[in-house]
Order: structure tokens, then sequence, then C-alpha cells
């Protein structure tokens, strides 16, 4: 099912706000170890414990991992206090999901080692699942996606492995294998083996041409895979297969780090943001086929050297996340940034960028003026409303330096909405659902996926920016392709779309 739309980008009267954000004190938690650390560093936030606001998982690499319970108070400061749970060595990142539809997330985590699917019990409790007959082994696995096919009551699984540690030829080009597990019934069969691999660093299911199938993106580190590698698509068919030139897929070649995605001019169709060394690629579909090609000079997202701190070498990008901080009724993007570890060819100085998207398509930075121009290594990072004001705020993870958090204080913001979406059975969270509000002349489309971002993700509500209006319309297309009426909506709250 391909959603037709009208595309009207209206160029409304702008609001006076200037994104900013102010430093929280967290308690103290950084990300370290030797070269199988230099990459990840991932954050998942999620709700564990039942209070409505998300709390935060941290990747330690050789620290032990960390989760932190949120303690803040609707529309009050931010408050974390650290919990024993999860205090895991060799933690690259992590994904929350609800893996056995219980409602009750979970999460996968990517180490240096053993993957580990760890079943949420409430109460921000967790124990290894059991029965799920889950074969991992030892691994360097830097990436990791999600999603539910047809008539499956357990979610297939997507890991990325980086550099295969135990070639002696290696590192150079001795990129592993991606391994995919399907599930056969209430279990998952051996895993796939998605050959051949790049080196990934980041994967994302997304039904990217809105066709009613999820398929797998990967984004490849070339530092490594050298040559003869690329950009990857995987279509999920019966036997799993990369899309190419026949399919209309245009190979891209770049030092992949992240993947986000966003409906970005209102035709219901996502952008795709991808970060990299020395540039950052902002893509849009080409024609009807799953081929991407970049916009990002047009666009002003290449934030290819850092805007403040000295330092004029080419920037490093890492996790890349959309959404609106000012809720003007355009997404945003926030990258974190920072040095893999000396390299000499790249900036050290590297500050987070935050770019202001506007009424035109285009985007300025307002890192510095907003308070998030760190020159710590950043890594994993996370654009989620802290404490239910409607504002999102900033988690980072950074390396050899502390984990920072910041709020979101802006004034003079526009209207916002944060919509759960709920169904009966299996995926009860409705992985794969497109939501859309329409109001004013305008269209808003997010689609609900677990992946993408550097080592790390986010389950909660879909927050929308709006603008303007008092009221919107809402719809959900559940994954089977079944659209919901539209129903009329107050702002500022949030609010559940149920299928029931």
């Amino acid at each position: 099912m391909r959603l037709e739309v009208l595309v009207c980008l209206v160029a409304a009267t702008p609001l006076a706000a200037e994104p900013l954000f102010a430093p929280v004190e967290v308690p103290f938690h950084t990300y370290e170890g030797g070269w199988e650390h230099f990459v990840g560093g991932g954050v998942a936030t999620f709700d564990c414990s039942g209070d409505g606001l998300p709390e935060v998982f941290a990747a330690g690499g050789s620290n032990p991992s960390q989760l932190f319970l949120n303690q803040s108070r609707p529309d009050e400061d931010i408050t974390f206090s650290p919990l024993p749970a999860l205090a895991i060595t060799g933690v690259i990142g992590a994904y929350p999901l609800d893996i056995d539809s219980d409602g009750i997330l979970d999460l996968a985590i990517l180490r240096v080692g053993e993957n580990q699917l760890m079943r949420g019990l409430g109460e921000c409790r967790f124990a290894e699942f059991d029965s799920l007959g889950f074969q991992t082994d030892d691994r360097w696995t830097t990436a990791f996606s999600a999603t539910w096919e047809d008539g499956a009551t357990l979610p297939t699984l997507a890991f990325g492995n980086y550099v295969d540690r135990t070639d002696p030829d290696g590192p150079f080009g001795t990129c592993d294998t991606n391994l995919l597990y399907r599930p056969e019934g209430e279990t998952y069969a051996p895993p796939i083996a998605l050959e051949p691999g790049f080196c990934a660093l980041s994967m994302l299911f997304s039904d990217w041409g809105r066709l009613g199938r999820a398929d797998l993106r990967v984004s490849n580190d070339r530092h490594y895979y050298v040559r003869g590698g690329e950009e990857q698509m995987w279509a999920m068919e019966a036997a799993p297969r990369l899309f190419d030139e026949r399919d209309g897929w245009n190979s891209h070649q770049l030092w992949g780090m992240g993947i986000a995605s966003r409906d970005l001019d209102g035709d219901g169709l996502a952008e795709v943001m991808l970060t990299s060394m020395g540039d950052q690629r902002l893509q849009v579909l080409d024609g009807d086929g799953p081929g991407f090609v970049d916009v990002r000079f047009e666009r002003g997202t290449t934030a290819h050297r850092p805007y403040t701190g000295g330092d004029g070498r080419p920037s490093t990008g890492w996790h890349a996340a959309f959404g609106d901080v000012d809720n003007d009724g355009f997404e945003d993007l926030f990258m974190t940034k920072g040095n893999v570890e000396q390299m000499p060819g790249s900036a050290m100085d590297d500050p987070n960028n935050l770019l202001m998207g506007s009424a035109d398509g285009t985007f300025s930075e307002a890192g510095l003026e907003a308070g998030v121009a760190s020159l710590h290594r950043g890594r994993g990072g996370a654009l989620v409303d802290l404490n239910g004001d409607g504002l999102l705020d900033i988690v980072v993870v950074n390396r050899h330096a502390p984990m920072e958090v910041f709020r979101n204080v802006s004034t003079d913001t526009g209207a916002w909405l944060a919509v759960d979406v709920a169904q009966a059975g299996a995926n009860p969270f409705a992985v794969g659902a497109f939501v859309e509000l329409r109001a004013e002349g305008r269209l808003w489309t997010q689609e609900i996926t677990v992946g993408g971002g550097h080592a790390g993700g986010s389950a909660g509500p879909l927050h929308f920016g709006l603008g303007t209006p008092d009221t919107v319309e809402a719809r959900v297309i559940w994954p089977d392709g079944e659209a919901t009426d539209w129903a009329e909506v107050s702002v500022n709250q949030r609010t559940t779309l149920s299928r029931d």
C-alpha cells in the first residue's frame, strides 16, 4: 500500500522560540575500553518503572553498563538515580522492544561477546529469556533492528557485526557476517547469515516506500571494508536478498555510523539521515524504487566541520535523531560527534550538532546558542521527553567523559502531541505501524520502528511538534495495512490510539 498525499509545505508565521537547553547533574557514568569500544556507547530510553517517564540504560564498554531510574516529576526538574540491574560488562549498546508481547518492554543488549535478550519483569527487573531458542556466540555486535513479519508472534531480529576479531588477516577487509533471526512459532530458528557483511554500525527495518513490507537498511563503515563494499538494503523476502541496481538501488560508500529516518516534507515517505566521518548525508527516495540520492548540500545537513572549538579538521558523526525540539511543526536533527580515538585527520574538539528545521526544508546550526555543543567524544544519544513537559530533552553517552543530560528549557514553543499506540495480541506496541496527524493543510507522519541511531534506541510515545493548531486529526495505519478512521484530538497532551 503506497499512501498518496498532497504535499503542502506552508510557510506559516514562524514561532518566536529559540532552542535552549540546560545541563542536568546526573550520576557519573562513562563509556570506556580499548579498540573494541572505539565504537558503540549506545543508550536506550524506555519506561521500565511504569510511571510514564523513560528510564535510561547506558552502555559502559569495559565498565559495567548502568540503568538509571527516572525520578523526575512531570513538568519539573530531571533527576536520576542508579539501579543495580543490568550491570554488565562488554556492552556496546541496547534497544528496547516487547519480544514476548506481554506489554512489558524487554531489552536486546549488544556486546563484545555473547549478546543478551533480557526479559522485562516490571518494576525495572530483568532476567534472561530461557525459552526462545536464541543462539548467540562470541562476536563484536554493533548494530541491531527488529520488526514483526506477517503472522509472526515473535519479532524478526537482525544483528550487525563489525570486524571479525578471530581473522588473523584483520582488521582491514575482515568484516564479519551479519545475522538474521526469524521465528518458527514460539522459538527462534538458527540464524540466517546475511552475506556479505561490510562492518555494520547501524541497521533499520522500515517500510521505506509504504509498500507493506519492512526491509533492512544497513549502514557500513568503509574504514574496514576498504574496497568492494557499500551501503546495503535487504529485501525481506522468503529468502532475503540484497537490492541492486536492477531494483533501482543506488550504490553509496561512506564511513557509516548511524541511521535516522523521518518524513520531513509531508509526503508520507521518510527521508534518511546517515552519519559518517567527514560529512553527514541526508537522502531522499529516488523514484518508485528502493534507491536513495543525497540532498545534503541543498538542505544544509553536511555538518562536515566543527562550528566551534577551534578545530577545523573534518567532523565525525555518530548517533542521529530527528525530533521537533521547539515544537514549531518542523523536524530538527540532533547528532552526537567525537573523534574515534586519536585519528589525526579528524577533529578532536568536535561539538554535537543541533540542526533546526525550517518551512523550506533546510536546516541551520543552533548547537552553540542552544547549549549542547559539548566537546567530549560523543557516542550514543537520545532525543526524548524525560519529564513529560512536552519538550524533547537530550542524553549523550561519552567516551572517556561523563554521560551528559540536557533539559529543554526553550520558551515560547509551539503545540505538541505525544502518541502511544496499542493493539491486542502479538506486537502490542505496533512496531511497523504509521501514525498520521493532519491540521491546517499539513500532514505529519511517523513510523514506529526498532533500530537505527548508533547502538541504541528509544521506546515510548511518538512526539509530534505541531506549531499553531489547537486540535489535530489523527489515525493509525496498522502493520497489516488496516487504517483507523480519522479522529479529532486536542494538542498539548499525551494520548493513546488503540486498535480496540
